[in-house]
């Protein structure tokens, strides 16, 4: 994990191809060579007392076998488990949506309807079909046509219309819906009317189906759907799934609303209702000798009606006695005899029956225990349904509490508060009241002493007054002191010298918010920093840490810590799961403080001991191809570069800098025709194709065979003479601490210091053309005499 301190659906593939085409390769004629002829009876004759043991799938299915007894028990557990209404799904036809009728087993293992699988044909080209390409030598196979055709019928993008690309007769048709949602495409043209059964009915030549479930087609071949093998098992699941409803029988006819069947006709196997009856089964003709019974003794027969035996699709006189293994399909006597399977893996029916019922009696054990699982894992999810409502009333009794007593205690400080403004009230009223009161006196003794005196200045006796006047003089003076500075003066103010300070109060009730009551586990042990494998080079530092050893709380992820590199602040530099991480863009020459702390859902560890990291003095760099222009040309480990254009074109080096006095020199290795080669610094994001200096992100010096000038956004300033040729060396002195960038030739400074106030980050830079090679030198000291002279400075 790397961290820089320096800077703040695909194209689906074709469908797999249609299982099909191991079905329509096994009924293609083989041609057998006559000892593989008589391989194949050898075979039939070998066999014949394997298959009569087989011929135990007649048995009822309750009765158990010596060596089936137990996977039979375990199906017959597993059955009586599983509710039967929670199975009915399997037992729709994916077309019509009802239970099947005569199903029939596609290749792909899915089953359809006889008539359902006829309705859903689809007529091809004659030119398209294998039987043509056979005849024209055509090298595409059956299989690939199968595939071809697919891509042809249902588009990538799934649509929902589907038709064949190559028939220009056949319009594209919107497909329908069944019942269970599945696309259902009608034929192309309505089938002809005939009065045959729909396995028996003619079907069209070159015709295609398709599962409706899995969506893979396939040709049908001169057999039409004959080819295909009708699922009795499925029939019997059916059978006794409907002997297990409960519910009245519903009439088979009904186009919409089935209503409750009366009859049941045992010649056609068909439950109807008075109006279907009438309309499809009249009591006349070859119908009238049919013999119709009431429903429920119809469903009775049909329970003890004998299972009927599986007979070959190819030989319908034929009945299944052997199982072709590569094939993986029942076959008669008269296929072995053929040579269809003669190079075939085969084996008894019976014992195949046996084996592969055992199979599913094991799979069906997993599955079994999956499913109780799952029902325990359902009681578990619905005990913390109820759970999460008991806690979530309790929690909301907690937490109304917990506010309640905020509250009383806020209301018991409000209390205090009121009682110390009512307190502060009586006592300026008091004292305004006393400063009225003797206000009041002082002011009546006023008033009448200026009544006296005016009386006695009313008096006409001389000598009289003379004898008082000195005294009333007196207590005039005295009297008007004592109303002085301060006298009439309140004691006390109006304002209320109180100022409630609420804003804490208000700030905590902001944050007031929930933590983690239950700590579930404690916080992790604090990481150990592995000395080891910390190192630094360059810019660049590496830590490594671990929990540990005998931690046993987990963590789940880490932080580092880093602080500036001048005793600042920590800051955090990475979080995550990994235990080792590399900083870069520090500083130079910069000693740096490190430490790692350790966090779960509890919690953080303490942090571990500080680690000091001290960075390189000197930078060790080369030339950035990532950042350069694509003109330039690199050698030497991408310390020598030149160009392959005539025009001026930018090289960056590979390290940054922030912080410090750095040195670095070229030399010039070929100069041809007197170009001017630029050196400097530059920010990041420079123009590649210009000189440097040529914009506001770089500042540089260029210099020919007789001069230099110094240059940023595009201003020439500091006209030097002193040029460079083959073997000059270029020296470029970047001091970050005083925000300056000098140049030198050949150890000569050259001119002033020519850009001062430059700070921020900056990365070695050149321009150069065809005409000009340099090679880079890094990790040189600063030269002596700039030391010396930034000493005395």
């Amino acid at each position: 994990m790397r961290r820089d301190f320096s800077r703040g659906r695909g194209q689906e593939g074709r469908r797999g191809r249609s299982g099909a085409g191991a079905r329509l390769g096994c009924s293609a004629p083989l041609r057998a060579s006559a000892s593989q002829g008589v391989g194949a009876k050898a075979t039939r004759e070998g066999a014949t007392t394997a298959a009569d043991q087989g011929a135990g799938h007649h048995r009822p299915v309750g009765r158990p076998t010596s060596s089936g007894s137990r996977c039979c028990s375990l199906c017959c557990l597993a059955s009586s488990q599983v509710p039967m209404e929670e199975m009915e799904e399997e037992l729709k036809c994916p077309v019509c949506g009802s239970f099947y009728r005569e199903p029939i087993i596609l290749p792909c293992s899915h089953n359809l309807c006889q008539a359902c699988a006829r309705n859903i044909l689809v007529q091809t080209p004659e030119s398209e079909s294998p039987q043509s390409r056979r005849a024209s030598g055509s090298g595409v196979s059956d299989y690939d046509y199968l595939d071809l055709d697919k891509m042809s019928l249902y588009s990538e993008a799934d649509s929902g219309y589907g038709s064949y690309g190559g028939f220009a007769s056949a319009p594209t048709t919107p497909c329908q819906k069944s019942p269970n949602g599945v696309r259902v495409f009608p034929p192309a043209m309505p089938p002809p009317a005939t009065h045959l059964s729909p396995a028996l009915a003619p079907v069209p030549r070159n015709s295609c189906i398709t599962c409706p479930q899995c969506h893979r087609s396939l040709i049908l071949d001169d057999r039409g759907l004959r080819g295909f093998p009708k699922n009795r098992v499925l029939e019997g699941v059916i059978d006794r799934y409907q002997q297990s409803k409960a519910a009245a029988l519903k009439c088979q006819l009904c186009e919409k609303a089935p209503k409750e069947a009366t009859v049941m006709c045992e010649q056609c196997d068909v439950f109807y209702c008075d109006p279907c009856r009438l309309r499809c089964h009249p009591p006349r003709g070859p119908l009238a000798k049919h013999r119709l019974v009431p429903p429920a003794q119809g469903r009775v027969s049909r329970r003890l009606s004998p299972r009927k035996v599986s007979t070959c699709t190819d030989h319908e006189l034929e009945n299944h006695s052997m199982y072709c293994v590569q094939c993986k399909m029942p076959v008669c006597y008269q296929c072995l005899e053929e040579g269809k399977h003669s190079s075939h893996e085969v084996k008894a029916l019976g014992a195949m029956w046996k084996l592969h019922k055992s199979q599913l009696s094991q799979a069906l054990n997993g599955l079994s225990d999956r499913a109780k699982e799952a029902k325990e894992f359902l009681v578990q999810l619905r005990n913390m349904v109820q759970q999460i409502q008991e806690n979530s009333v309790e929690f909301e009794a907690c937490l109304v509490a917990q506010c309640d007593a905020l509250i009383d205690a806020l209301n018991r400080r409000k209390a205090q508060l009121l009682a110390r403004v009512n307190k502060e009230h009586e006592h300026k009223l008091k004292v305004v009241r006393d400063q009225i009161s003797h206000c009041t006196v002082k002011l009546r003794q006023t008033t009448g002493l200026m009544e006296y005196c005016l009386e006695v200045i009313k008096e006409n006796d001389p000598s009289g007054f003379l004898q008082i006047s000195d005294a009333l003089i007196r207590r005039v003076h005295l009297t008007e002191d004592q109303w002085g500075k301060g006298t009439l003066t309140p004691r006390m103010t109006t304002d209320f010298d109180l100022s409630l300070d609420n804003s804490p109060l208000l700030q905590s009730i902001h944050q007031l918010d929930f933590v983690q009551v239950k700590a579930s586990s404690p916080v992790p042990a604090t990481p150990i920093l592995q000395l080891e494998e910390c190192c630094t080079h360059n810019n660049s530092a590496t830590l490594s840490w671990k929990q540990p050893p005998l931690s046993t709380v987990p963590a789940e992820g880490y932080i580092l810590e880093l602080d500036d590199g001048s005793g600042g602040q920590f800051r955090e530099v990475y979080v995550g799961k990994e235990t080792m991480c590399t900083v870069d863009g520090l500083h130079f020459n910069s000693t740096y403080n490190a430490r790692v702390k350790a966090f779960n859902k509890t919690g953080v560890s303490p942090y571990s001991k500080t680690l000091v990291l001290q960075t390189s003095e000197v930078a060790w760099f080369a030339f950035d191809p990532g950042s350069a222009h694509s003109d330039i040309i690199f050698s030497n480990d991408n310390l020598t570069v030149t160009c392959s254009s005539y025009d001026d074109r930018v090289v960056l080096g590979k390290t940054g800098f922030s912080k410090g006095v750095h040195y670095w020199e070229l030399t010039i290795d070929r100069y041809d025709n007197h170009p001017d080669p630029a050196f400097g610094v530059a920010r990041m994001d420079v123009m590649k194709d210009v000189m440097l200096g040529k914009d506001d992100k770089a500042w540089a010096m260029y210099v020919d065979n007789n001069r230099s000038w110094f240059m940023h956004n595009n201003s020439h300033t500091n006209r030097t003479e002193g040029g460079i040729t083959k073997g000059a060396t270029i020296g470029v002195l970047l001091d970050l601490n005083r925000k300056t960038l000098t140049f030198f030739i050949n150890d000569e400074q050259q001119g002033p210091i020519a850009f001062d106030n430059v700070e921020g980050l900056f990365f070695p830079a050149v321009s150069l053309n065809r005409n000009v090679q340099v090679t880079l030198h890094t990790g040189l000291p600063v030269p002596d005499f700039y030391s010396s002279r930034a000493s005395i400075a």
